[in-house]
């Protein structure tokens, strides 16, 4: 029952955050990547099913072609008249190696032909992974400007700061939000090595989930400045 990751209870999850940041924070553009976000995790599921489903049509293809590669080299070799009577030393460790070459060439092809299927579906996998990659640095731009030392706005500002709105209460929410944003994009894309078990796909997991703390961790590390501030704040008004 907890072994596996469950579609229908991350996207509960996602849908409860969504509705949280937009209560929270309306019509802002983290809701809008939170929505956005969503739509990625319903579409997974369906997605996933697809690229696990056996292409039968490729795989009968497949076996067509290494059929008939398969009776012309019987059919080949039924040609030849083969007497190693009279074959010397010299000739026959030529007809070996060329030999040996045969077989690995076309072992190599089969090879191919008979991995297509795995290929196609790591491709579909990795570019989905590419769009959760991508989500991940959206969120990594919306709290890049969030500035956890600074609350009033009017503080040696320049023509071209930010502006800064945001309570220390209401930055330390907008951070936790991105936190768990980032931690559904993990979750999202773990789906997809639970599915897939491919060596590239997992690698590609990895690398999200590796990208996605350490984004994380600067969220979070902004948030601890902010308890901070606000504690040397208390403190000097005591």
């Amino acid at each position: 029952m907890y072994r596996d990751i469950n579609f229908a209870k991350v996207i509960k999850t996602l849908e409860r955050l969504s509705a949280r940041i937009d209560e929270r924070f309306p019509k802002s553009g983290l809701h809008l990547v939170c929505c956005e976000l969503l739509i990625i995790s319903q579409e997974t599921e369906p997605h996933l099913a697809k690229i696990s489903k056996a292409n039968y049509w490729l795989r009968g293809g497949v076996a067509s072609i290494i059929g008939i590669v398969f009776a012309f080299i019987i059919y080949g070799l039924s040609l030849f008249q083969f007497d190693f009577s009279n074959i010397t030393l010299a000739e026959f460790f030529p007809f070996v190696e060329s030999a040996v070459n045969d077989v690995i060439l076309v072992g190599l092809a089969i090879f191919f032909l008979i991995s297509l299927e795995t290929r196609f579906k790591r491709s579909k996998a990795i570019a989905a992974l590419n769009q959760l990659r991508a989500v991940a640095h959206i969120v990594d731009m919306h709290q890049l400007t969030k500035d956890p030392t600074e609350f009033e706005t009017s503080a040696n500002r320049t023509a071209s700061s930010p502006v800064r709105y945001l309570s220390p209460f209401e930055l330390k929410r907008y951070l936790d939000y991105c936190s768990e944003m980032l931690s559904i994009v993990g979750k999202i894309a773990a789906m997809y090595a639970q599915q897939l078990p491919d060596a590239a796909v997992i690698s590609s997991v990895n690398e999200i989930e590796s990208l996605t703390s350490s984004i994380s961790r600067k969220a979070w590390q902004k948030i601890m400045i902010i308890h901070q501030n606000v504690a040397v704040i208390d403190s000097k008004k005591s």
